[in-house]
């Protein structure tokens, strides 16, 4: 049953896409816990747009501007507000988030440090997280933001975005990120071009890369065998980052994908292209 509701989640994000790509190539919006909201703004010039103090994406032209809103996955439901300021005025726009449940997911952990680290390790870990979300905050100012992505590795969908997660029966975290299952040495790609603004080694995520893409739209590549890319280099789409691998907390080789947008990790499939 569990396979047959995410394969449906992905048949209908991806008809939805094709629906949406040939207008605006917006994301696709869902205002829902680890979703996208789409809000329209009319103002003369380009306002600048808060979600609860972080940056927000803005495009579109004079009149017709829309934020581009990461919804988290840990908020509460119901209404909140966007903070625009634009032609030195402030306002305040409201949107909805409504329920979505996530299943849950049980996995065994061998190694038994990854789920329960030494001190040793917190202190890496410490260090690792205080990086990572430095990198998860960068803000490139860009007009054109690719807004739709190829998929970075062949391989089908394994672990869905949002699962409740525990690991040997221990709850954590929610999974950030969409899993693709394939074998050690299948070629990872960039979806959308980018900037590569980390590469590195981290006790979690194994062998991980960062593309940004502009405007607090950022990618994460986890668990890799080959890191092909190094910080600062930019990507075009298809180019090759890396290599699928099992470094890091796994239970076998893949790629966990991560879409982060304001700072907020969000569903890659709202952002996925049509094949």
């Amino acid at each position: 049953m569990k396979n047959k509701l995410f394969t449906h989640l992905i048949s209908t994000c991806l008809v939805i896409t094709f629906s949406f790509a040939g207008a605006n190539e917006l994301p696709i919006e869902s205002n829902v816990p680890g979703g996208v909201v789409i809000v329209p703004i009319k103002s003369k010039d380009r306002p600048k747009v808060f979600f609860y103090d972080r940056k927000v994406m803005v495009i579109g032209k004079s009149q017709n501007w829309k934020a581009i809103v990461g919804i988290p996955l840990k908020i509460e439901l119901g209404e909140h507000k966007l903070k625009v300021v634009s032609n030195s005025a402030e306002a305040n726009y409201l949107f909805e988030v409504v329920d979505k449940e996530y299943e849950a997911q049980y996995l065994t952990i061998k190694n038994k440090r990854q789920v329960n680290p030494n001190q040793e390790d917190m202190l890496r870990i410490s260090k690792e997280r205080k990086l990572i979300s430095k990198v998860k905050t960068n803000w490139r100012e860009i007009n054109n933001i690719p807004l739709r992505f190829i998929k970075p590795a062949k391989g089908p969908f394994s672990s869905a975005f949002g699962l409740r997660r525990f690991f040997n029966n221990q709850p954590r975290n929610p999974h950030s990120g969409l899993d693709i299952a394939a074998e050690t040495g299948t070629p990872i790609v960039a979806p959308a071009a980018g900037v590569v603004t980390n590469a590195g080694d981290y006790f979690f995520n194994g062998k991980t890369v960062f593309l940004d893409h502009g405007q607090g739209l950022i990618t994460m590549y986890c668990h890799m065998e080959k890191i092909n890319v190094k910080e600062g280099d930019s990507v075009s789409e298809n180019d090759m980052i890396g290599t699928i691998g099992s470094s890091g907390r796994v239970t076998g080789a893949h790629l966990h994908w991560s879409v982060i947008l304001n700072n907020t990790t969000v569903e890659p499939l709202l952002f996925l292209k049509a094949n």
